[in-house]
């Protein structure tokens, strides 16, 4: 444990993620692959909260933009994301992980309802705590609930695994003279308009110098290169420290 950088993290997955190659829903195959990986840091005693999107099953965003009312559209969004959660959370325990699903909506028949605290002291018990339904508000987006839940927990880092290997200047996949950022600002990322992360997200990050890690989670072993501090995908820090 002594040569980790960050011993509690909160990691944001997005229901993207989770489908694989498939254009819809859970692939086993990711979940396994995301259990075999995060049991690494697990064992070695990192504290791990995990918060969930739900864009495999159903976007609040593309609902409203098909004519559904934009809360409405969102609530079904949150309960898509407690749905990823409960498939992780099962994921886990067969691979010998405790793990709990906490809810910002109330569903006490099968996940808990979300308290800081207990949270807190979930971790502390190394238990993986998976957060879903975003902040339990519509128009927040689960990257807002990532940073938020993040802070709540005191994380000393917000890692976000995505399906390239950082930022970058540009779309890597539709220009391919685009540079990648071994480290950016968190003023950059928001002046560039990048999509790191919803503006929300990346602001509150920015108020409390909460670094954000941005990396690829099909590269072979990354969480645990990431937590050692090998240069792994890109880093959205303060200007201070990215000096």
């Amino acid at each position: 444990m002594a040569d980790y950088v960050y011993k509690r993290v909160l990691l944001k997955l997005s229901g993207e993620a989770l489908m694989g190659e498939a254009g819809y829903g859970i692939d086993p195959k990711v979940l396994e692959h995301l259990a075999s990986e995060i049991r690494t840091i697990h064992d070695d005693g990192v504290e791990i909260g995990i918060v969930v999107g739900g864009g495999n099953i159903f976007r609040g965003m593309a609902g409203a933009a098909s004519g559904m009312e934009r809360a409405q559209a969102d609530y079904m969004g949150m309960l898509a994301t407690v749905m990823n959660a409960l498939a992780l959370q099962d994921t886990f325990e067969r691979a010998g992980m405790y793990c709990r699903v906490m809810s910002a909506i109330e569903m006490r028949e099968v996940c808990e309802t979300y308290i800081r605290r207990r949270a807190t002291r979930h971790l502390e018990k190394n238990r993986i705590v998976i957060f879903a339904a975003g902040t339990g508000n519509p128009y927040f987006t689960t990257d807002t609930a990532a940073a938020l839940r993040a802070l709540e927990i005191e994380a000393d880092c917000l890692m976000k695994a995505t399906k390239v290997d950082g930022i970058y200047d540009k779309d890597p996949v539709t220009h391919p003279d685009a540079v990648r950022f071994d480290t950016i600002t968190y003023l950059d990322v928001l002046t560039r308009d990048l999509k790191v992360m919803d503006a929300a997200a990346t602001a509150l990050c920015h108020d409390n110098n909460l670094p954000i890690l941005v990396f690829n989670i099909d590269e072979p072993n990354v969480f645990k290169k990431a937590l050692t501090g090998e240069p792994v995908g890109t880093t959205v820090q303060g200007e201070e420290s990215a000096r």
